[in-house]
């Protein structure tokens, strides 16, 4: 075969709703997070990871330096998005082959919300990590793919759940998600295999088929953390403490620990999704979750009736069952990390609930429903994944004027620290990294929308005096020699730094015995 050839076969061979997922995911991906993609724009954490190899093996994560070395380790938001997107699109056609969405309308809608879901635009907020991560996320839905598709594809699944684990752990709730959906539909599918058979029995070659799944999830788990102890060893390193990562669920080997961790997964589910301020923030995404979730619960009370599965009380115990387990998968980060700071990147999970309500809702399982149904959720989706645009690009604007605001703040302070007397280059700066907010009143107008959008709200991306050296380094040209917290921490405690005032104070900068003190924020002791 010539190039021309086989690029035609191949594309000939790639279905119609792959195809459409993708570029949908794609184009879409381009107009909603265009604002992120085209700006040099740090947060907090970006500002230490201007070139960095991510070889963050001590949070557990030891396929990232690997997953992130196709754009180079430099912050290249252009080329890390496009990358970034084109493993999104790829997540987009596998999850319409799991869910089995073949019409285009839907397959477009499924990969709208996959892409405008505000945990995205968190996720672009750290942008020097987005390409792992979707490349992350990516293998963790072809894990659940591999054992649908294929009777031993637990085994290549496996693989692929731990290599997802390697790169972020936050994509494996992901995988348990759909592997449940994929359990529910393999029930309502299909009526018991032996009528003669009451209860659980009569499901059982169901149920074996079900099990392929848990097969992977544990034979996933234990390659993940095999290979971490060896290349742990081989580093002569430990697990960090970031994160609470050195448990990986040491709370649940008490009885006491697992129930109170269970609690916490129910209880964090329940109020992150009626209070999260997330899936939905004004009427108008309130009623389209409503009408989704109302057309989920009215189709699949016709699926029952319709399959008869309701003559069989073991159907209702497995339904039952999986249902209650969704909260706990859905929280799973909990049980690995029960100390974890779970900020809006490790939520994306929750969008396959409104994605699996299109799929019910555009499914075809051979039984009559009104067409009023798909057009009212056709039009419910299309109205969240506007809403949940909008709220992506409030979001951007917040993130540009952090960073028009640090850029501002930092000018100034640059500007007062060269021109105190006794300044030289090099002269060693004690300070406290936190911009007082007596000083500078809070003017983001945002935060009804990013309240909890890690990495966007706010006004100043600094908080450390790390932080300062590296923006005014790499932002204005200029380099301090800021000293390590710990070599400076008894220097608070000094009368005359708590006599000193705030920046911009007029005596917020001065220099004792050959170190510059400069203090941004006034702290009661």
């Amino acid at each position: 075969m010539t190039p021309t050839q086989a690029f035609r076969t191949l594309y000939h061979n790639i279905r119609r709703e792959w195809k459409v997922a993708f570029f949908t995911c794609f184009v879409a991906g381009l107009l909603i997070h265009m604002p992120v993609l085209i700006s040099d724009i740090p947060n907090h954490d970006g500002l230490d990871s201007i070139y960095a190899d991510q070889n963050m093996i001590t949070s557990g994560r030891w396929f990232l330096t690997v997953a992130c070395g196709l754009s180079s380790y430099y912050n290249l938001p252009w080329l890390i998005g496009i990358l970034g997107l084109a493993y999104l699109g790829c997540a987009a056609a596998a999850l319409c082959e799991i869910l089995e969405v073949r019409k285009p309308w839907a397959v477009m809608l499924v990969s709208g919300l996959l892409t405008a879901f505000p945990a995205l635009a968190s996720t672009f907020a750290y942008v020097y990590t987005l390409d792992g991560y979707m490349l992350a996320l990516l293998l963790a839905v072809l894990s659940v793919l591999l054992v649908k598709k294929y009777r031993r594809g637990f085994l290549p699944g496996a693989a692929c759940l731990a290599f997802s684990m390697g790169i972020y752990q936050g994509y494996l709730s992901f995988a348990m998600i759909l592997s449940i959906f994929s359990i529910l539909m393999l029930l309502c599918g299909e009526a018991p295999t032996d009528s003669r058979k009451k209860g659980i029995g009569a499901w059982k070659p169901v149920l074996s088929q079900a099990l392929r799944y848990v097969y992977m999830g544990m034979l996933g788990a234990v390659l993940y953390f095999v290979i971490l102890q060896v290349l742990l060893r081989l580093q002569g390193k430990e697990l960090d403490h970031y994160q609470g990562i050195d448990g990986l669920g040491a709370g649940a080997l008490s009885l006491q620990g697992s129930a109170a961790m269970v609690r916490d997964m129910y209880r964090d589910f329940v109020s992150f999704t009626l209070k999260g301020n997330i899936l939905f923030q004004n009427v108008f995404s309130l009623a389209a979750c409503c009408v989704l979730a109302a057309l989920t619960v009215a189709i699949a009370v016709l699926l029952i009736w319709k399959r008869k599965c309701w003559k069989n009380w073991g159907f209702f115990i497995i339904i039952g069952l999986m249902l209650a387990a969704l909260p706990a998968v859905t929280n799973i980060i909990l049980l690995i990390s029960p100390a974890v700071n779970y900020h809006l990147l490790m939520r994306y999970q929750w969008i396959l609930y409104p994605i699996g309500a299109v799929a019910l809702v555009s499914g075809d399982w051979r039984m009559k429903k009104g067409a009023w149904m798909e057009w009212l959720g056709l039009a419910a989706a299309v109205v969240l994944i506007f809403c949940y645009s909008v709220t992506d690009n409030i979001a951007y604007s917040n993130l540009r004027k952090r960073y028009e605001k640090t850029y501002a703040y930092c000018v100034r302070l640059l500007d007062r620290i060269e021109q105190t007397e006794g300044y030289y280059m090099g002269i060693p700066i004690a300070m406290i990294g936190v911009v007082g907010d007596r000083q500078y009143p809070v003017t983001d107008i945002t935060l009804p929308v990013t309240s909890n959008m890690i990495g966007m709200n706010g006004d100043i991306l600094l908080y450390t005096g790390k932080n300062y050296r590296l923006f005014i380094q790499h932002y204005l040209g200029a380099t301090l020699n800021i000293l390590p917290e710990d070599v400076m921490s008894d220097m608070y405690d000094s009368e005359e730094y708590l006599a000193m005032d705030s920046f911009p104070g007029p005596d917020s900068i001065r220099v004792i015995d050959g170190v510059m003190y400069i203090k941004t924020e006034n702290i009661n002791h």
